[in-house]
């Protein structure tokens, strides 16, 4: 894992590998005994040579082999859970290497094994979506190996058949229409804090590992963060309520798995705010990454460089549009999408300028009005955690907010005295992501074969010590020339954004020869993301809101925030420095 030594340099733990807080005591079940003297201890805990913990009596019984004399009772061990991930005050992406035992490929081998016939009673439906940047990282993994290209639809057509044909999935989709709602959603809450209902600048939200280190880091920023859902819960609402409803079934009897890039992805599914208590069921079941996915092929021994039928044909007949480019990032195109907007409504034309703060993962664009040179939109794109943490400071800098903790928040509130005054204007918004070059470099993403063994530093120029910070090469067999795998190459996260791009024109692909008149997918899109607004909101006056930007009446408001928002909350620390006892 490639991730920033910046965050060394804080006040938070080392984000690497797992910290003191996530390691769980042998939980004590039974009353204890009563002290005989005061301050004594009547028993101990010691460990046989399987590992396992008992209780005995420390009146110097001898403890050499507990278990085998009966002198001991076996202490049942504290399991760490994704609720205990979620609250943990520690690490952030060691989640990433943690064992997840309910968000795995193997939990829906399971599920889909015992998944009772189409038509008998207990049945669920399985639902699949899968992001884009999943099928560039397939894409650029087959290309790379087969030299021929593979586009992007080839792929979402081959992961379909292996999906419906070998698991048993019964509908597969790709997130780009969920993506298209988001950025819609993400608009209007824009324009709302524009007009004083929140706090600018707005950050982007789309990201758990961002997100995560805002509510345990960086709490002061909360105000701040996007309140719209992620691609991958706001297909979770599509496919659990929309799809449900055109179904007619009810939330609970579907089962939908979700492909990301990202093993975050798995907590972002897990957190309370996408539980439906009506119907115990969760927006998205289960989450399994890239590389999980393709160990199912691999496992299955379904070949993916082999073509299914009408892999090349566009679907015009899908139940939603397909494969929708949003120009700007391979990380959502959030802020692009801004950019589009504010142009758009603006009544005379504007230029946009591009300033490179460090490198291409942190850049600024300013919007001017070129009559009047006026700054209509000033805005940043921040990849990986040390670009972010410089974002952190600026962003508290601007609005007043003291970040931080310790000497590193006394510094970042002097500098906020110091720069007070200065004239310029702050940003109206951020695109936060935390990996490096963003979601097309996640960490559940196929990773290429490189000379990692030889790497002394870091995807962002920090020097590391890989065993040190807890991170394992593998050991290349005597027989290979390849020396293990490393994440976040650079020239490998090029190649998936170059096939990530590609197959995705823009403007749209042409209209069919049969129908010159058909509509681009885009306002086919926008016509029906109103459409799934209506039908989810109620609106009283559901025949007024032919577009998304529309506003409905008090109630129908209240469900869209419902629906397509969500809400983020300050994590404490249960774990007081002082009081551990080593």
């Amino acid at each position: 894992m490639a991730f920033s030594g910046a965050l060394t340099l804080t006040d938070l733990n080392d984000f690497l590998t797992p910290s003191q807080a996530c390691i769980k005591p042998v939980e004590q079940v039974n009353e204890p005994q009563e002290i005989i003297e005061p301050g004594a201890a009547t028993t101990e805990i010691v460990i046989d040579s399987s590992g396992s913990y008992f209780e005995v009596s420390a009146n110097g019984t001898s403890t050499t082999n507990a278990s085998s004399k009966g002198a001991g009772q076996k202490l049942q061990q504290a399991q760490i859970s994704l609720n205990d991930c979620l609250a943990c005050s520690g690490c952030i992406t060691s989640a990433e290497s943690v064992l997840i035992t309910l968000q795995s490929h193997t939990e829906v081998l399971n599920f889909l094994d015992s998944n009772p016939p189409v038509s008998t009673p207990g049945h669920k439906i399985p639902v699949l979506s899968i992001a884009p940047q999943s099928l560039a990282s397939l894409a650029a993994s087959l290309s790379s190996s087969s030299g021929f290209p593979v586009s992007l639809r080839q792929i979402l057509r081959r992961v379909r058949a292996f999906s419906t044909r070998i698991l048993g999935f019964e509908h597969v989709y790709d997130t780009t229409f969920a993506r298209h709602i988001a950025l819609l959603e993400h608009t209007q809450e824009f324009f709302e804090r524009k007009k004083g209902n929140g706090k600018l600048p707005m950050l982007a939200s789309a990201c758990p590992g961002w997100i995560c280190y805002a509510e345990k880091a960086h709490s002061e920023m909360l105000p701040f963060i996007a309140r719209t859902k992620s691609p991958q819960q706001v297909m979770g609402t599509l496919v659990k309520s929309w799809f449900g409803n055109r179904w007619e079934v009810q939330p609970d009897q579907i089962y939908h798995v979700s492909v990301m890039p990202c093993y975050d992805k798995k907590l972002e599914a897990s957190r309370q705010d996408f539980y439906n208590d009506v119907y115990s069921t969760r927006d998205v079941d289960c989450v399994i990454t890239t590389g999980e996915l393709e160990l199912m092929m691999h496992d299955k021994g379904w070949d993916l460089s082999l073509p299914v039928e009408n892999e090349d044909v566009p679907d015009f007949d899908a139940e939603i549009p397909e494969l929708l480019s949003h120009p700007g990032t391979s990380s959502g195109s959030y802020l692009h999408s801004l950019i589009n907007s504010i142009t758009t409504s603006h009544a005379s034309p504007a230029d946009l300028s591009i300033k490179s703060i460090r490198t291409s993962d942190y850049e600024e664009f300013t919007l001017r009005a070129r009559d009047t040179g006026e700054v209509l939109f000033k805005s940043a794109k921040c990849y990986g955690f040390r670009n972010l943490q410089n974002v952190v400071r600026k962003v508290g800098r601007e609005a007043g907010v003291q970040v931080g903790r310790g000497a590193a928040g006394r510094l970042v509130g002097m500098r906020a005295k110091k720069r007070g005054g200065e004239d310029e204007k702050g940003y109206d918004y951020v695109e936060v992501m935390a990996c490096p070059g963003g979601c097309v470099n996640g960490g559940g993403q196929l990773k290429p074969i490189a000379q990692a063994a030889e790497q002394k530093e870091d995807e962002e120029g920090f020097t590391r010590d890989w065993q040190e910070n807890g991170v394992q090469m593998p050991v290349p067999e005597e027989d290979s020339a390849t020396q293990g795998v490393k994440w976040g190459n650079k020239e490998w996260t090029k190649e998936v954004e170059r096939v990530y791009w590609h197959d995705l024109p823009t403007p749209p692909p042409s209209p069919r020869p049969d129908d010159p008149d058909l509509e681009s997918p885009f306002v086919c899109a926008d016509r029906l993301a109103a459409q799934v607004k209506t039908d989810l909101c109620h609106p009283t006056d559901g025949s007024l809101h032919g577009n998304w930007a529309s506003i409905m009446d008090e109630g129908a408001e209240t469900r869209r925030h419902e629906l397509f928002r969500t809400q983020y909350r300050a994590v404490e620390s249960e774990v007081v420095g002082l009081a551990v006892k080593w």
